[in-house]
């Protein structure tokens, strides 16, 4: 039976077990207890943090990065600025990137959610205001929201994955991890006309029994 497992990855941390991409030693998944013989399902960029699928079956690890069946993801971004619903309008509708028009995605203001501190702490501008906003994607291009975020005036500060597919990061706390079932994955073509969830608002971090 396959094996899939969420890890909620820490900032700073690489998306792999191993480290053969810089002279300096980074942070790697081998440091948090994982099961043997599990691999990333997809990616989550260093300065990045949460939700990050893993298994032992390389057609549903294929499966879930298959650009042609992206499963919904949504993030919980935190930008500089004070943007307004109708400044998230373009987002709803799909912006022009370098690579080309995205696919409308969920985007909604949220209140600051409750998520654990981040290691080093996010650097802010005291003279500019900030806000969190909820985005959901039905595809997976590279440093996609960062990019999507800066084209509408508001950079991304801190970015955390909360949810992909159906399921959510709540109950783990940064570095723990879960076994899940992978039997609940259902797959639809990307931008095949099912609308985006809306995210939960996140608890209170605790530990979760591994």
């Amino acid at each position: 039976m396959s094996r899939l497992i969420a890890f909620n990855k820490p900032f700073d941390v690489l998306s792999q077990f191993t480290d053969s991409g810089s002279p300096t030693e980074r942070r790697t998944l081998s440091e948090f207890g994982l099961p043997s013989g599990i691999y990333p399902a997809g990616r989550l960029d260093r300065d990045s943090e949460g939700l990050l699928l893993l298994t032992d079956d390389g057609r549903l690890q294929a499966r879930i990065a298959d650009p042609t069946f992206k499963l919904a993801k949504t993030y919980l971004v935190q930008v500089e600025g004070a943007p307004t619903d109708a400044d998230l309008a373009p987002l709803r509708a799909g912006v022009k990137l370098k690579d080309g028009m995205t696919l409308p995605a969920g985007a909604k203001l949220i209140e600051p959610p409750a998520l654990w501190d981040r290691d080093p702490p996010v650097r802010f501008r005291k003279s500019v205001p900030d806000r969190w906003i909820s985005l959901t994607l039905h595809e997976g291009r590279n440093r996609q929201v960062r990019r999507m975020t800066a084209a509408i005036g508001f950079p991304t500060l801190r970015l955390v994955r909360w949810q992909t597919g159906p399921w959510a990061l709540e109950g783990l706390a940064p570095g723990d991890w879960r076994e899940i079932d992978a039997s609940e994955l259902t797959f639809t073509p990307s931008g095949a006309g099912r609308g985006p969830s809306p995210a939960p608002r996140p608890k209170a971090r605790h530990r979760a029994r591994k």
